[in-house]
């Protein structure tokens, strides 16, 4: 949660006037401290995304907007409509969804989209090896996305969203700067 990467993203969304609350989750804070351990299933880390979603909504006294960068960003996404539901969702945001492991595009992580009812914006960079451009336009079939996801994609960006300069004419700030933009719109738009 404090890297470069989400303290970044977190200040440029605080400029737009979205507050961001970040946490982490018990393995990864276990990894700071030395423990190594293997990246657990989405599936089995909802429960504590769910909790942290509770105790927001507790802080703040409403509904709020999730989300998260990659993992992060997946797990929302297998949180929300639970919570959209009980009313203390309004939208959903991933950053650098990860479509598929790199490498490995048959093995989708997808199924739970395809019906998702909780407004739902994906940035992702149209060369992120957990999922292009190309790969989900041309996969109709497998990636079926529900209407109430909306993409934005961003030119030779990869899961970081940094495009390679010379060959997109965009910077790594351009794309995070947009990202935030489309981010605070998104958020505002289905405010609760």
């Amino acid at each position: 949660m404090e890297t470069d990467w989400m303290t970044t993203v977190s200040g440029l969304l605080g400029d737009r006037g979205i507050r961001v609350a970040r946490f982490e989750f018990a393995y990864m804070a276990a990894r700071r401290d030395g423990v190594r351990r293997p990246v657990p299933r989405g599936d089995t880390v909802v429960p504590e995304y769910a909790e942290v979603v509770a105790r927001l909504v507790d802080e703040t006294g409403g509904p709020v907007a999730i989300g998260g960068k990659s993992m992060g960003g997946r797990v929302a996404s297998m949180t929300a409509d639970a919570e959209h539901t009980a009313g203390r969702v309004t939208a959903l945001v991933c950053l650098g969804y990860p479509f598929h492991p790199p490498g490995r595009p048959a093995q989708l992580r997808t199924a739970h989209l395809h019906e998702l009812q909780t407004p739902a914006l994906i940035v992702q960079g149209t060369r992120d090896p957990f999922g292009t451009r190309d790969e989900v336009e041309a996969d109709r079939v497998g990636y079926a996305l529900s209407p109430a996801v909306r993409l934005l994609w961003l030119e030779d960006g990869e899961h970081e969203l940094r495009p390679r300069v010379k060959l997109s004419g965009f910077t790594h700030a351009e794309h995070l700067a947009t990202a935030a933009d489309a981010v605070a719109g998104f958020v505002r738009a289905h405010a609760g």
